[in-house]
């Protein structure tokens, strides 16, 4: 096996400084897409996956609620226009939200719904639960001190406040967005703000999906509907999407697009993708004997009226329409926006498709790409083998604790052998020089190796972003090795973190 301690070639450590300069230009791209004010202004459907607890285990119905791109939360319960720089929002009710007034709603920025920071440049990139926790915390001291008082609403895990921090830590979403004007917004935030904000939920006919309807409804009478027939006489999240997505497709010039945002990589259980009623009894296996015992005419007919009526793909969707976040020029890459001005072909569209969703040749390369650095990694003793990093998530939520940066970036502190390190874990952090590279270097590699076996994975250009901070992890980690041949220490394993 070879030593690079001291045979690393020269013109090698110079290529790897330059993929880290380039990531740096990357990164800043990104920030500019995520961070820049919206030019137009937009409403999106949100659709969530499902969690695997409470009477989702049974359902899988998921979870509904809005975005706006040009509505910020002057306070949780207050909405007004976003300011320069501001991402938008999200605007959801839950069976409680736990404060000490029961509210109908809450409405949280849309950074903090997706990551539960405020700055998307301090995103967590590794989904453990201590994590979220913390950002939790730190939410409720900075926004919701005035609502959430009680020792419930602080302590408890029950209050459903705690959803629309850090959502992406718990499950996978779309956001199917359309056009809305400034009068539009405006006249929503007189509504909304005058209405009593009171909440009467109920799991059949008051339910998030039906708060949703209602919203979409303000903007565009009758463009969110429920399916009774597939749903059994209830809302679903799945048929306000649906019959939203319809709705915009019968008006081109709405201009639909399909954001797609992935769960976390970590140790947080998968989500699974939100159903409409007979699509459940027709998918989940758990269903077929109860079904064949007491009511076996029921099962066809379920199957039946899923396929005729009841079928939607939010996958497909988001391959017909996707889109990011608007950049600050207000051009988005998307094939609805060149649709919308006239000039598309299906070459261009298709074109547009691949620079957002990427190539099959594209991610097949990267899985390549991938599972050389990761026998690189095993062969210099950088990591001990493969199966460590199928360990390495699950070890740190045993042994870390985790710390919050004064811009809300999360930090881990490890202890062992009475030695403390620290970790950054958030896009920002994660390679400043008071994190540990080699933990470091091991979270990219299990975020790189996670987001590549999720087959509803996130945008090429955000996994490229992702590419970059994983590759100038690597330099460092070769860095490191440079200084110890410079010192003429004997090389030893760089493993910090206790083995599995």
């Amino acid at each position: 096996m070879r030593d690079p301690n001291c045979l690393l070639p020269a013109r090698n450590m110079a290529r790897r400084a330059l993929e880290a300069l380039s990531s740096c230009f990357g990164f800043a791209f990104v920030l500019a897409c995520l961070c820049a004010t919206a030019a137009r202004a937009d409403i999106g459907v949100v659709l969530s996956d499902a969690l695997d607890e409470s009477v989702a285990k049974v359902t899988s119905a998921g979870h509904s609620a809005v975005y706006f791109s040009r509505i910020c939360p002057e306070t949780p319960v207050k909405l007004r226009l976003c300011r320069p720089n501001e991402m938008g929002s999200v605007i959801s009710n839950y069976t409680t939200l736990g404060e000490d007034q029961p509210f109908e709603w809450n409405d949280v920025s849309l950074s903090i719904f997706l990551y539960g920071v405020d700055d998307p440049r301090f995103r967590p990139l590794i989904g453990l639960p201590q994590i979220k926790r913390a950002l939790e915390e730190n939410y409720r001291k900075e926004y919701l001190a005035a609502y959430c008082a009680s020792e419930f609403c602080r302590t408890s895990n029950k209050p459903e406040w705690r959803f629309m921090v850090g959502s992406t830590f718990e499950r996978s979403m779309y956001v199917f967005v359309v056009h809305t004007s400034v009068d539009q917004d405006l006249a929503f935030i007189k509504h909304f703000n005058s209405s009593p904000n009171v909440n009467h939920f109920n799991g059949v006919t008051r339910n998030c999906a039906t708060f949703v309807r209602g919203v979409v409804d303000f903007y565009y009478p009758h463009s969110a509907h429920a399916d009774y027939f597939n749903d059994f006489l209830m809302t679903s999240p799945k048929a306000i999407a649906r019959s939203f997505t319809r709705f915009a497709l019968r008006h081109p010039e709405l201009d639909l697009r399909v954001l797609h945002f992935a769960q976390l990589p970590g140790t947080i259980k998968r989500s699974s993708q939100a159903r409409s009623g007979t699509e459940q009894f027709c998918r989940s296996k758990k269903f077929y004997p109860p079904m064949v015992w007491f009511a076996p005419y029921g099962m066809p007919a379920a199957a039946g009226a899923y396929y005729l009526t009841g079928r939607f793909n939010p996958e497909r969707e988001l391959e017909k329409h996707p889109a990011l976040l608007e950049s600050a020029s207000g051009t988005e890459l998307d094939s609805a926006w060149l649709q919308a001005e006239g000039t598309t072909t299906d070459d261009s569209a298709s074109h547009q498709r691949e620079q957002i969703l990427g190539t099959k040749q594209e991610w097949k390369q990267y899985h390549t790409d991938l599972d050389g650095i990761l026998d690189e990694a095993v062969e210099e003793k950088i990591i001990p083998g493969r199966d460590y990093l199928e360990h390495f998530a699950m070890q740190l939520e045993k042994t870390a604790t985790p710390l919050l940066g004064p811009e809300g970036g999360a930090w881990l502190e490890i202890s062992k052998d009475g030695q403390t390190e620290r970790l950054g874990v958030s896009a920002n952090d994660i390679l400043e020089p008071g994190s540990n590279s080699q933990l470091a270097y091991s979270v990219l590699l299990v975020r790189a190796e996670q987001m590549l076996k999720n087959p509803e994975h996130e945008s090429i250009d955000e996994f490229k972003f992702d590419w970059q901070l994983l590759q100038s992890g690597r330099t460092r980690i070769w860095e490191t090795y440079a200084k110890s041949c410079a010192s003429t220490q004997a090389r030893q394993p760089m493993l910090v973190a206790a083995r599995p």
